[in-house]
Order: structure tokens, then C-alpha cells, then sequence
């Protein structure tokens, strides 16, 4: 697992890296913003530790900026500004932690380990299940390695099929994952989408459970007559 320090005081930067790797961690070090955006986007990045004051680039750029490319990686911001409208500004463009200088050395440890722990729990972006696979990310979905083109409502409703692989869902139990409907309103909107989705993804995809409602087969389930 490798940290980016994005320190420029050297002496501050080796003190860091060497507790750093002391506990097992890779370190890289960046002394400017624009090396900063440049590695942190990487994604053998797993975290980064950004000081503000960086003689480029100001440290709330770098996050602004990274944000602005997509990249998730975990951010904690050491500054020695410790008012709170700067710790505000500072979480309102996307750090995930905020430490003011001075700090004790075991606190930030205590805080990494924190936020890696919080990005490994993070809620899968891809989802398969039956042949089919949905980015939640990208709101895309494949199946057999062919990209289909579906409409928000369209995803909703695969989701809900393919988060429950197996599973006989119910129209009112379809209604309230894809639509956030929690009441009977006497529609046939599931079997709409339904027909709308067997068209796009082929007809044995989603299977019919007579009475009950819908279903996806798992991975090697036998869909049955």
C-alpha cells in the first residue's frame, strides 16, 4: 500500500516518510501541487497526505483539482491553518481528514489507517450476476461482453435484479427499489420496464415466477422451463 506525502518542507516530509514506512507503508514524496495531481491520480496511489502551503500550487487546488479529475483517493490535509473556516473549505472540495500543524505523529497513523479502512468497505462499483454486468459508477451495463444502452429507469431495475440474483422479487418490492414507490398505485409499470428490458438484454434474462413476480438466475443457475 503506498501514501503520496505532499510536504514541501523537507524536513517535514522525511520525518513523516520514515514513521511512515516504520509501519509498513510505502511512501512517495512530492514537494509542488503540479507533481501532486500528477501522482495522486495513479491508482497505486491509496491515500494522500497534502500540506496547504505548497510554493506552486495552493494545497486546496491540488484537492480541487483531483476532485475535478474523478479521483477518489483518500486525502488527509495537515495545515497550520487551524481556523475553522479553513478546515470547512478544506472538507467542503473533498478531503476526507483534516489535522492542524502541530500534530503527534500517532494521531495521523491513527487517522490513515481510518481512511484506508473506509475506502476498503466502500460498497462495490461493478455488479454481476446471470451474464450481466452494471458499473454503479458509469450507470453502464453489458452482458456476454456487449455494451446496452438503458435509460435511469431502465438501470434502476437491473440493479434491483442483479443486487438480488436468485431471488423472486415482487412487483411492490420492484416498485419501491427502481421507482422509491412504497405503496400499490394499481400500475403495470414493472411489466413495462419489464418487456423493456427483455428487448435489450434477450428474453431469458429475466425470468417470470407466475403469481410471484421476477427474477434473475444467479451465475450457473438453471433459469428452469
Amino acid at each position: 500500500m503506498k501514501l503520496l506525502i505532499v510536504e514541501n518542507e523537507e524536513r517535514v516530509a522525511s520525518f513523516l516518510a520514515k514513521g511512515l514506512r516504520a509501519h509498513g507503508y510505502a511512501v512517495e514524496w512530492v514537494r509542488n501541487g503540479t507533481d501532486a495531481l500528477a501522482r495522486a491520480a495513479n491508482p497505486e496511489i491509496s491515500l494522500v497526505i497534502l500540506d496547504l502551503g505548497l510554493p506552486d500550487l495552493d494545497g486546496l487546488q491540488v484537492l480541487e483539482g483531483l476532485r475535478e479529475l474523478g479521483s477518489q483517493v483518500p486525502v488527509i490535509v495537515l495545515s497550520a491553518r487551524r481556523r475553522v473556516k479553513d478546515r470547512v473549505k478544506g472538507l467542503d472540495l473533498g478531503a476526507d481528514d483534516y489535522l492542524g500543524k502541530p500534530f503527534a505523529f500517532e494521531e495521523l497513523l491513527a487517522r490513515v489507517r481510518a481512511n484506508l479502512r473506509a475506502r476498503t468497505t466502500v460498497p462495490a462499483r461493478m455488479l454481476r450476476a446471470g451474464g450481466v454486468c452494471i458499473d454503479l459508477l458509469r450507470r453502464e451495463a453489458t452482458i456476454a461482453g456487449r455494451s446496452v444502452r438503458l435509460s435511469a429507469r431502465e438501470f434502476s431495475l437491473l440493479k434491483a435484479f442483479v443486487s438480488h440474483p436468485g431471488q423472486v422479487l415482487s412487483r411492490q418490492e420492484l416498485l419501491s427499489m427502481a421507482w422509491g414507490i412504497n405503496f400499490d398505485p394499481g400500475t403495470n409499470l414493472v411489466d413495462v420496464y419489464v418487456r423493456y428490458l427483455r428487448r435489450k438484454l434477450g428474453e431469458p434474462v429475466i425470468q417470470t415466477a407466475r403469481g410471484a413476480g421476477y427474477w434473475l438466475p444467479a451465475d450457473g443457475q438453471d433459469p428452469g422451463p
